[in-house]
């Protein structure tokens, strides 16, 4: 019987590499449903290609082209903001959600309803509604499988491990473009090199959160969230070879971790084929690699985002929404040239100290709807701070 899968934001970086990894057995595989929210052209050639029964593009200017696209085809179009959970009538056994931002938070829960196995590679989702998701893979009996690297290297790496046997869980970072770079020279960051990563090919979003290193704070309180180990035990450590993505010292001497080329396709096949997992075309171990490791201290001067993660852990329930709601607005402010690259973080600072932030940092939201209060009023705030 073949495995059934759905793809939420499908034409985006983690969604091609999933579908990349399909194509290598497509026979086993059925795919359901693939969704977009603008690239209707590449989420055609994708149903063409994979004979998708069914294909959600969210923006509807695009849906009559989309469907013109697909008029030979069998495929069904959709578009707008139908729930995908209405688009799927029988269980699944496998979901990529990797909507970028909060917007791929609703479609999560709703996917969570009709899969089997649901693998995240959106941390906003996470971050923000950890206490919804874990109470509905309860109910629905749904594995919830992390896909970033780090994470996915913690799951593999602490397996039948008890909190008490762990003395510290080091997430690597690369350090990103910036991190030979004098701090003095960080006060005039054009985008384009905020966006030039040294070891990874990804969206603008991502790469800014990874050039100050934002991407390390939200992935420590991800893992936070996905494990139950104590909160202190998490530290960011830099690793600019990118190659070992988590490191785990325990408290009988041992230290372990998992090694592996920057290669999203690696986590993503063994979250789809687990132990059967036969990726194609499989490197040697890369000498080199292994001979060149270095891994240092995070610079607290240069990256001062990394401070926030105690923050989060220690100033209220909801601080972690702020600080994603505060920082993506902030970002598309620096992609669209409105504030400087140092001013995510000052800007950030700002929020922590603002008299409404308390009232909102410590409610404990139990919807999407009192999730979405909290981060509108983030972004409005930060609104207030940056345009004028």
């Amino acid at each position: 019987m073949k495995k059934r899968i759905v793809i939420l934001g499908s034409t985006g970086s983690i969604g091609i590499s999933t579908l990349n990894i399909l194509k290598k057995n497509k026979f086993i595989f059925d795919v359901m449903l693939l969704t977009a929210n603008n690239s209707y052209k590449k989420l055609a050639q994708q149903a063409i290609q994979f004979n998708v029964q069914k294909v959600l593009i969210k923006n509807k200017k695009h849906y009559q082209k989309l469907k013109l696209l697909l008029k030979k085809t069998k495929t069904k179009v959709f578009s707008g903001d139908i729930s995908v959970s209405k688009l799927i009538s029988k269980k699944v056994d496998y979901t990529m959600s990797s909507i970028v931002g909060l917007a791929g938070l609703q479609p999560t829960i709703d996917s969570i309803k009709f899969s089997r196995s649901v693998a995240i590679a959106n941390k906003e989702t996470i971050i923000c509604a950890w206490q919804i998701l874990s109470k509905l893979q309860i109910k629905h009996k749904t594995k919830i499988i992390p896909v970033d690297s780090e994470h996915f290297s913690i799951m593999e790496l602490t397996k039948n491990v008890e909190d008490t046997e762990i003395e510290e869980i080091l997430i690597t970072a690369s350090g990103g473009p910036f991190l030979k770079s004098p701090i003095k020279k960080l006060n005039n960051v054009s985008l384009r090199e905020a966006i030039n990563h040294p070891n990874w090919k990804m969206g603008k979003k991502i790469s800014i959160d990874s050039a100050n290193l934002m991407n390390k704070v939200f992935e420590v309180i991800e893992a936070c969230k996905i494990f139950n180990f104590d909160e202190k035990k998490y530290k960011i450590i830099i690793h600019p070879q990118s190659y070992v993505h988590s490191i785990i010292r325990f408290k009988n001497g041992l230290i372990k971790m998992i090694l592996y080329d920057s290669d999203m396709e690696i986590p993503i096949s063994n979250t789809i084929y687990g132990k059967r997992n036969k990726l194609l075309n499989i490197k040697n171990v890369n000498i080199k690699n292994l001979n060149n490791m270095t891994f240092e201290k995070v610079d607290i001067k240069k990256f001062p985002a990394v401070k926030f993660v105690k923050k989060c852990l220690n100033l209220g329930f909801s601080t972690p929404i702020i600080l994603n709601a505060a920082n993506e607005k902030l970002v598309e402010l620096f992609i669209n040239k409105k504030i400087a690259f140092l001013d995510i973080v000052k800007t950030i600072n700002k929020i922590f100290k603002d008299k409404e932030f308390k009232k909102y940092a410590k409610r404990k939201p139990e919807s999407v709807k009192e999730i979405m209060i909290i981060d509108n009023w983030a972004r409005l705030k930060i609104v207030n701070f940056c345009v004028k």
